[in-house]
């Protein structure tokens, strides 16, 4: 296995994200979608989602593809993304066909992050025209770090943000991550150099410090978000959201297998991860491309797993300061000694 030519989840053909965020706001909105419906599903493992159109992608019901799936910040407000985007979708002729009627099928998922230190006095929901622009920018390049729906998160010791990896593995199967990190828990290990999922690092792509040489680690949680969301009780502000996606074709049952695969990345690259305070959730995507044996879909689960834990650091690492942070980025407070 080797990453892609982008290390991003746009190196699975077919797919394109786009970003939007306000500066001011501290918050934006992340759409995947592709010039063709795919399949999808999704697994909830945190004890506090915010989702839209999720139940929809239960193996059991009855729409099989999607046109878009939108990762937000925003809390409840920022669901709204999905309508923007649905607008778009609709404007340009996209979407389940019911008689006369267009209607893009939309599912999203949002982060908490109304106290993060943004200008949140509002008039008007901002979300909508965020998920718009979002989906009205998205191709195969696009920021990771402090850009789209994790402009405004905040890990437990210094900013999250947006990170994507992707692998290829034999014959040209092509898996990648793309995660808005926003988690309870710490992304490195105490003392703010090594990162929990270092094991998995392929090159430098997260600093190339390797891991940390300590031992019995884990087992006392120190959080400046805690401290700095003084207001708002710690375990209410949180969540880590994420979209695996493969080129091999999935039910829609598998994808749910691959989407529970993939929360191992979240577990191996944030500690606590699935807590009762984080809305945890993956989404699975097949774009149908290539057909496989049965054999090969737990080394594609596998390899979903290890980008989302790739991706989970390189979001953190990525972050870049703005005026206003609450936390400081992974570059500021790094320590070597």
């Amino acid at each position: 296995m080797i990453p892609g030519s982008g290390n991003l989840i746009t190196d699975v053909a077919g797919l394109k994200v786009g970003n939007a965020q306000d500066e001011t706001l501290k918050s934006g909105a992340t759409v995947l979608t592709a010039d063709q419906p795919f399949t999808a599903s999704v697994h909830v493992m945190g004890g506090a989602p915010g989702t839209r159109e999720t139940d929809l992608l239960a193996p059991d019901k009855s729409v099989d593809q999607v046109d878009a799936i939108v990762l937000s910040g925003g809390s409840a407000f920022g669901l709204d993304a999905c309508s923007g985007v649905s607008d778009a979708m609709r404007a340009d002729g996209r979407g389940f066909q019911v008689g006369e009627a267009i209607v893009p099928i939309v599912p999203g998922a949002i982060l908490f992050d109304l106290l993060n230190g943004g200008d949140k006095n509002w008039t008007e929901n901002p979300y909508r025209a965020l998920g718009k622009a979002a989906y009205r920018s998205a191709s195969q390049q696009f920021d990771l770090g402090t850009a789209g729906a994790g402009t405004g998160a905040l890990a437990a010791m210094q900013k999250g943000g947006l990170g994507s990896a992707s692998l290829v593995l034999e014959d040209g199967l092509t898996v990648g991550a793309l995660v808005a990190a926003n988690p309870l828990g710490s992304v490195t290990t105490p003392g703010d150099c090594h990162f929990w999922a270092a094991p998995f690092e392929i090159g430098a792509e997260f600093g190339g410090l390797g891991p940390d040489p300590a031992s019995g680690l884990g087992r006392a949680h120190v959080s400046r978000k805690a401290k700095a969301m003084h207001s708002a009780p710690p375990d209410k502000a949180n969540t880590t959201i994420a979209i695996v996606a493969t080129n091999v074709a999935l039910s829609k049952p598998q994808c749910q297998r691959l989407a529970v695969a993939a929360h191992d990345g979240i577990a191996r690259a944030i500690v606590p991860a699935h807590t009762p305070g984080d809305g945890d959730l993956v989404f699975g995507v097949s774009t149908g491309a290539r057909s496989v044996d049965a054999g090969a879909l737990a080394m594609i689960g596998h390899a979903a797993s290890i980008c989302l834990a790739r991706a989970i650091a390189r979001a953190v690492y990525l972050a870049s300061p703005a005026a206003g942070d609450l936390l400081p980025c992974w570059s500021d407070v790094h320590d070597l000694s």
